[in-house]
């Protein structure tokens, strides 16, 4: 048995009603799920990525697009999880168009943030030429999405931060009156107010943010 098939048997052996009626519901019904929590799940997948090692290593993006068109949200966390440890370091310039068809296949903040934060933070810091490129175009969609993921992709950048391209993508988007939109901004400039902080707080209130923004982008710096 292939490693896709084998994980969808072991994951739906572990079906949850009661479980996956409330986590459907803490995501607003926006996805079905098999109800197995996170360390179980992860258990599993370890187990398997193990005994399927070759299979993935040599084909992970397949795999993690495979994962995506999964009914099950369990499917997609196990997609993002998979593609994360194995693409560092091994990206290709063509996997712009991988991890922007994934952002926005059955897009919410709890795939996407990873996706922002390790797949397209880390496919920037190999190839941080491609940079301005790839944000801009991301930035300019109308695709919610794919505007929080250019305004999140530098959060695990720490005091290596852009903050120029950071405050650009604040400005762009500092009118937006989508709830994550707003609370990206805040999120990304609070970030990365723990190394410059006097900067961050003179940009926020020196700038006509929304009041969310505001609100998160200040919580912890005074």
């Amino acid at each position: 048995m292939d490693f896709l098939n084998e994980l969808t048997f072991e994951l739906s052996q572990r079906y949850n009603i009661e479980n996956a009626t409330s986590m459907q519901a803490y995501m607003k019904d926006n996805f079905s799920f098999l109800g197995i929590k996170t360390q179980e799940r992860r258990a599993v997948l370890k187990n398997l990525w193990k005994k399927h090692q070759h299979e993935i290593q040599t084909n992970f993006r397949g795999i993690a697009c495979d994962l995506f068109q999964k009914k099950e949200r369990e499917f997609h966390y196990c997609g993002v999880e998979i593609l994360i440890k194995e693409a560092k370091n091994k990206y290709v310039i063509e996997d712009a168009k991988l991890i922007e068809k994934l952002i926005v296949t059955n897009s919410w903040w709890d795939t996407v943030d990873f996706l922002a934060k390790y797949v397209l933070g880390n496919y920037l810091r190999q190839f941080p030429e491609k940079t301005f490129v790839v944000i801009e175009r991301f930035s300019n969609t109308n695709n919610m999405w794919l505007n929080r993921s250019a305004i999140l992709f530098q959060l695990d950048y720490k005091a290596s931060t852009h903050f120029e391209l950071l405050i650009s993508e604040c400005e762009k988007h500092k009118e937006s009156k989508e709830f994550f939109i707003q609370k990206a901004i805040g999120w990304a400039l609070r970030e990365y107010g723990r190394y410059n902080p006097n900067g961050v707080i003179l940009y926020v209130e020196n700038t006509n943010l929304k009041p969310l923004s505001k609100k998160e982008a200040l919580r912890k710096l005074i």
